[in-house]
């Protein structure tokens, strides 16, 4: 039988950097290719680097077939999962994996919508047959949260939001450089802020322009910290501070000599800034109780 070679799957998953590719070619010289590869009836979806290098040496593989596909979104959704659970993968990869996911079931759930508005709409008669091609060829799909995305792809939430960042509004080199280890993540998701002219200018200038790219943003974004005086102020105006709850807290301080006076002014107002939240906490419990 003659294997389907589809540039769109095989492109699907990033490709084995050089290193990986001479490390598997010499395990399948030493050992043979002992995976079979998998077959979707020609097509092949899985063994891509296998299949390469035992044409290039004339080696025996063997194929097995998937029949649980039913369409090329199967196909993608199988790859996906089998790639998350490999060690080998990064964490932006992973990510960028979930990412896939969720977008193939989102569009899977509004196509069922779709279908279940048509019905109710009285467009479709009696629900399609199997074989229709206008009948959806999945168990239906669950929604995915980002908390789902971040279990599976054993990441963080706030992990899966800067890569989703990165994959909505990050250049082309800029994504290549995380990719490559250049930027971590969060620089990245930084980074990625910016134009996009200057996120490619950053990439181009290496690791430290990059670097200091994201300083830029990021201190951009970050809030100017009110002065000592400004914060006691607020708190006395907004929380009604109990004086005597402020010589306390000094007192304390003093005694414990605690930090210049500048620190222990800071320390004083953030305390009685968590005094009045816990009394409004208390009240609000005890309204609702």
């Amino acid at each position: 039988m003659e294997i389907v070679v589809k540039e769109e799957l095989k492109a699907y998953i990033d490709p084995l950097t050089a290193d990986e590719h001479e490390a598997l070619e010499r395990s399948i010289l030493a050992e043979g290719c002992r995976d079979a590869l998998v077959l979707w009836n020609d097509v092949l979806v899985d063994g891509h680097n296998r299949f390469g290098i035992c044409q290039k040496h004339g080696l025996p593989f063997q194929t097995v077939q998937n029949t649980r596909f039913q369409s090329m979104d199967d196909v993608h959704l199988w790859m996906i999962e089998q790639h998350l659970g490999r060690r080998s993968v990064s964490d932006f990869q992973r990510g960028v994996l979930a990412l896939r996911k969720r977008d193939i079931l989102a569009e899977r759930h509004r196509a069922e919508q779709a279908l279940l508005q048509q019905e109710s709409d009285g467009e479709i008669a009696e629900a399609p047959s199997a074989g229709d091609e206008d009948s959806p060829p999945w168990a239906p799909a669950p929604k995915v949260s980002r908390a789902d995305m971040a279990r599976e792809a054993r990441l963080s939430s706030s992990q899966v939001g800067m890569i989703e960042r990165i994959h909505k509004q990050a250049a082309p080199e800029l994504v290549e450089a995380v990719k490559t280890g250049v930027i971590s993540i969060s620089a990245a998701a930084a980074v990625a802020d910016l134009p996009e002219e200057e996120q490619r200018a950053a990439a181009v200038g290496g690791k430290d322009e990059l670097k200091q790219a994201a300083k830029r943003v990021r201190e951009a974004k970050r809030k100017p910290r009110k002065p000592v005086q400004e914060v006691l102020a607020t708190a006395e105006a907004d929380f009604e501070a109990d004086p005597s709850r402020e010589a306390e807290i000094a007192e304390a301080l003093e005694a414990l000599g605690e930090g210049p006076a500048e620190l222990r002014q800071r320390v004083i107002a953030l305390t009685l800034e968590n005094d009045a939240l816990r009394k409004q906490l208390a009240e609000l419990r005890a309204a609702n109780g």
